[in-house]
């Protein structure tokens, strides 16, 4: 199981912090804008070339590799990101954050869980396979952090479910996340009900139900007019 920790290196130049239009000069120099904090010192404001950033999120680590940032002034220490904001429509980076990392820490991450072979329920039982979780809440130290856990489902039958306490993990990865979460289970086959031309024509020609309240504010009329007979009804009794 590979670990967080690559030879990635990002670059990192200081930049002054400044509003939307400091930002958008930024980008169109073909740089993003970004913050560094952590490890005890002041965050610093920065900008990265966005190539070397999505190099690091499309590795095999994602956004939990550890890797070299080297700042203009000498600085070099472990980062990983923690933080990245996309264009919504063309999908370009837009900021990123990164966090010094200490190597004797531990660390809070989520990390993609990974379903390996063909669960019994589905090869043999007819069930579809359904996913609930797909990451899990871990605590170790960087260089302990794994890229995926990964879990056989070959022997998941019918009706039962996968929980966070049946993923496998070392003594050096605690667990954060619920025990009794559910992650996978194999479940029936959804049936879906097709509409026969009779019972579309048949609801066609229905007449539309009219709306409760409509019929509210009909039997409340009609009860006023009843109300309204018992005087007269009444009167005549009291002439005869």
């Amino acid at each position: 199981m590979a670990t967080a920790i690559e030879t990635n290196v990002l670059e990192a130049h200081p930049r002054e912090s400044g509003n939307k239009n400091v930002a958008r000069r930024t980008r169109k120099d073909g740089k993003i804008p970004g913050v560094v904090y952590g490890a005890g010192k002041d965050s610093l404001p920065v900008t990265v070339d966005p190539r070397q950033v999505l190099r690091i999120l499309h590795s095999q680590t994602g956004h939990n590799t550890i890797f070299d940032l080297n700042l203009d002034g000498g600085e070099r220490t472990k980062a990983m990101i923690v933080d990245w904001q996309y264009e919504p429509i063309k999908g370009k980076l837009l900021h990123i954050d990164l966090k010094r990392i200490a190597m004797d820490k531990a660390l809070r991450v989520s990390v993609p869980i990974v379903l390996k072979g063909e669960a019994v329920g589905v090869k043999t039982e007819g069930g579809i396979l359904e996913q609930m979780l797909r990451e899990v809440e871990l605590e170790c130290l960087p260089g302990d952090i794994p890229s995926a856990i990964e879990v056989d489902i070959s022997h998941l039958t019918f009706g039962k479910v996968l929980r966070v306490s049946d993923l496998p993990h070392s003594d050096k990865v605690k667990v954060l996340s619920d025990a009794n979460q559910p992650v996978a289970h194999v479940t029936s086959v959804k049936e879906e009900v097709v509409a026969t031309p009779e019972a579309v024509a048949a609801e066609a020609g229905a007449a539309p139900a009219e709306p409760e309240v409509i019929k509210k504010g009909k039997q409340e009329t009609e009860e006023e007019g009843a109300e309204a007979e018992k005087p007269e009804k009444a009167e005549k009794k009291e002439k005869k």
